[in-house]
């Protein structure tokens, strides 16, 4: 859900006639972005828990985020062209829909024997989670920067508002990377909403006409936090 934000603003900002207009408007997409990014960010946060310790999955998460603005950026300047491709939209939403499935499901079935191979390569276990933060993070930027470009070609505020996306992302990245260590279902809350903007995506991509508006699926979203949030990690 990160980077919509800005989506409503861009007709605002295609009228405006100077860089302090929309100077003013930065506070309103900041905290709009804080908010809106919240699913991304559990998500992302759930990933790098399979890492020893708390400043190690900080590393990850801010060389993966990085990545993922590199892509981002590089997904709007060259949207005219990518975004034509259908392909790409329908791999992003498999890819979180099977992500979904591998850490929820399949993990619980291998996970010891999971653990013992990542125990014997920490550095190659460390790459693949910031490939994955990389991966995920622009699967899911992919929704929001084709509604963004649709509506406005004006790429300059495009970019700001996935700059200003990346910068919340990993600001709430660091507050469910803490909350990880106290919510037991929290981490499963993060790999819900992963399948819910999957799916989302999948629909939005395979249907020209909208089966189900967008607050429905926020509304999901929203459902699966407070579930992560209902149990609370027992202090002996």
């Amino acid at each position: 859900m990160d980077s919509a934000a800005i989506n409503s603003f861009i007709p605002t900002l295609d009228q405006v006639d100077s860089w302090y207009e929309i100077l003013t408007l930065l506070p309103i997409l900041i905290i709009l972005e804080l908010l809106l990014s919240a699913d991304n960010a559990i998500a992302l946060a759930s990933l790098t828990k399979s890492l020893d310790n708390l400043a190690l999955r900080s590393k990850a998460l801010n060389i993966g985020i990085i990545i993922s603005l590199i892509f981002r950026i590089l997904l709007i300047l060259l949207s005219n062209t990518l975004l034509k491709f259908v392909i790409i939209r329908i791999f992003a939403g498999l890819y979180l829909i099977y992500l979904f499935i591998s850490n929820v499901f399949l993990i619980s079935k291998s996970g010891i024997a999971d653990s013992d191979n990542d125990k014997t390569d920490n550095n190659f276990k460390f790459l693949k989670i910031v490939a994955l933060l990389s991966l995920t993070d622009f699967a899911f930027s992919i929704d929001s920067i084709t509604t963004a470009v649709a509506i406005s070609d004006q790429y300059i505020l495009i970019i700001l508002g996935a700059i200003i996306g990346v910068l919340a992302l990993r600001f709430t990245s660091g507050i469910f990377l803490k909350l990880l260590e106290k919510f037991l279902r929290l981490e499963t809350a993060g790999y819900i909403a992963i399948l819910i903007v999957g799916i989302k995506l999948l629909l939005n991509t395979l249907f020209t006409e909208t089966i189900l508006p967008d607050y429905y699926f926020y509304i999901l979203i929203l459902s699966a936090f407070i579930w992560g949030l209902s149990k609370r990690e027992q202090i002996p």
